[in-house]
């Protein structure tokens, strides 16, 4: 019980701590919401390197997801997750689920296989969530995500040419560093 009051208090003197927050606090709250709706996606323990999550905030609380998953109950859980954040006023949920398909698996495991059995690219499948997500939709890989440098994005989307009863490859990366 001593260890609740004591906790509790904390809590309070930090809250009391802070400043109050005017138009210049605004800019830092919906700063303080984006990172809490990234922290929120990232956690999600059905999401991997075949989905891909974004979002978008309209009207400074009105969160539309966007992306594709494989998996519906992925949708249903980043929807869920992302209506619990406090100050987020509505959720429209706009991720796709991706259509079932043997082919489209297969391919998925070859695109992870050719992409992060590269040399230079196995980087970016380490850690929870990987920096480059690979989605197939009916034979077709688009990468997302990001990388360090042009070479990177280009060497990923080479790597992918030619997998067997894929149609095409195209790269959706974002280049942190655009000049190397």
């Amino acid at each position: 019980m001593k260890k609740l009051a004591v906790i509790m208090l904390l809590v309070f003197s930090v809250y009391a701590a802070l400043p109050a927050r005017g138009a210049a606090g605004q800019a830092a709250k919906s700063g303080d919401l984006e990172e809490l709706i990234i922290r929120a996606l990232w956690n999600l323990p059905r999401y991997n390197v075949f989905d891909s999550l974004a979002f978008k905030i309209d009207e400074g609380s009105v969160v539309t997801l966007l992306g594709q998953v494989i998996f519906p109950i992925l949708k249903k859980e980043a929807g869920d997750r992302v209506a619990k954040i406090p100050g987020v006023a509505k959720v429209v949920n706009s991720i796709e689920v991706l259509p079932l398909s043997e082919n489209d698996d297969s391919i998925r495991i070859r695109a992870y296989r050719a992409l992060f059995g590269t040399a230079d690219l196995y980087r970016y499948a380490m850690g929870a969530n990987p920096s480059i997500h690979i989605i197939v939709k009916g034979g077709h890989i688009t990468l997302e995500g990001t990388v360090s440098t042009k070479s990177d994005a280009d060497l990923a989307l080479l790597s992918l040419r030619g997998i067997p009863g894929s149609f095409s490859a195209k790269s959706n990366l974002k280049i942190e560093n655009p000049g190397k």
